[in-house]
């Protein structure tokens, strides 16, 4: 089933409201030497795993987060 226009606009606004990107350059050997295999690994797409990599750092290191990620509101999917 094709996507609707509507269907596109909606998903576009959604993004340009709600999300924010962030550009990451990393070298392509450790892309895929390192930040691939650790992600396959946990199962985890690589958005997932660099969303919850952060997440655990922000946690270890920042008193401000005590709650898991998901009472928090956010998700890695």
């Amino acid at each position: 089933m094709k996507t609707s226009e509507s269907q596109v606009k909606a998903t576009m606004k959604y993004a340009k409201e709600k999300l924010k990107r962030i550009p990451l350059d990393v070298k392509k050997e450790y892309y895929e030497d390192v930040i691939v295999k650790e992600a396959e690994k946990r199962n985890m797409s690589i958005r997932a795993f660099i969303l919850s990599a952060i997440d655990e750092k922000i946690r270890r290191e920042s008193w401000f987060y005590f709650a898991p990620a998901h009472h928090r509101g956010y998700y890695y999917a």
